[in-house]
């Protein structure tokens, strides 16, 4: 497992995507997470759609299936769930950000429903839940064992979940360590960043079985230069964004999208799709 020099909180990570929240939606747009290119040839739009269909699909996700998205975002994926597949998603965010703009996309409707709420105090029943979902937020737990343990409280028995992770090699070496991975973590708010095999010790000691892993680091890198193609392209003609980027307490964000994309690239850095179930 890798860990910051600097403690990260929950309460960081809600301020990190409150402060970003802008430039977020204007790199990024709603779904704040990777494209999956299948074929290569894809869109980004496209390719962000296909994520969140690989893991409605590995989860069996269906109609009226009622899920959970932790760490929600601006709700694209949980808006997809409910208006694409039928189910009953409830999402969780940190940020005040992504929930006002979550909800203002539901124009009243009760499905998706938004929650401003730590994980940790979820308030769900035991056993209430046919499918959770994690899509690049598990990253962001300060208790990993126990946000594993959450989940498994929650799900009835049977049901399943699946989770998109960041994810550091396996025995990185210390250069690795020192100049991407730690950083990304400090800079990223990640209070910790593991490997496959954290991940699936966490899930087993969790009482999950039937636990699966597919890598899908090759097909969601073509992410990073999108992202950087795009921030480079509003740097050329907007001052704002040069000052909120380098200049400014966020300074560090420009920077990381560049680490990340080098992490990808040497190797240091994984990204697969996790699922397993509750027996």
């Amino acid at each position: 497992m890798i860990y910051p020099r600097d403690d990260q909180k929950h309460e960081h990570v809600a301020e990190h995507y409150d402060d970003l929240s802008k430039w977020y939606l204007e790199i990024w747009g709603e779904h704040v997470h990777h494209g999956l290119w299948e074929t290569g040839g894809e869109s980004a739009e496209l390719a962000v759609q296909q994520l969140t269909q690989l893991i409605a699909r590995e989860t069996g996700i269906t109609k009226d299936s009622v899920v959970v998205d932790i760490g929600c975002g601006y709700g694209g994926t949980a808006r997809i769930l409910a208006n694409g597949f039928g189910a009953q998603v409830t999402g969780y965010t940190l940020s005040q950000a992504q929930y006002d703009y979550a909800v203002a996309r539901t124009n009243g409707s009760a499905n998706p429903r938004y929650r401003l709420q730590n994980w940790f105090d979820n308030e769900l029943p035991d056993g209430s839940v046919d499918v959770a979902i994690s899509i690049e937020s598990s990253e962001h737990m300060e208790d990993k064992p126990r946000f594993f343990a959450e989940v498994n409280r929650v799900l009835k028995p049977g049901g399943r979940f699946g989770v998109y992770a960041w994810l550091a090699r396996n025995k990185p070496s210390p250069r690795q360590v020192d100049w991407l991975l730690e950083p990304i973590c400090r800079e990223g708010r990640l209070p910790s960043m593991g490997d496959e095999e954290d991940y699936r010790k966490m899930m087993w000691e969790s009482g999950f079985e039937d636990i699966t892993f597919r890598d899908l680091s090759r097909n969601v890198r073509k992410t990073w230069p999108i992202i950087v193609g795009r921030m480079a392209k509003r740097l050329t003609h907007d001052r704002e964004a040069w000052r909120f980027l380098f200049h400014g307490p966020n300074r560090v964000f420009g920077i990381t999208i560049f680490r990340i994309w080098a992490a990808y690239y040497l190797g240091a850095m994984r990204y697969g799709l996790f699922t397993c179930a509750k027996p």
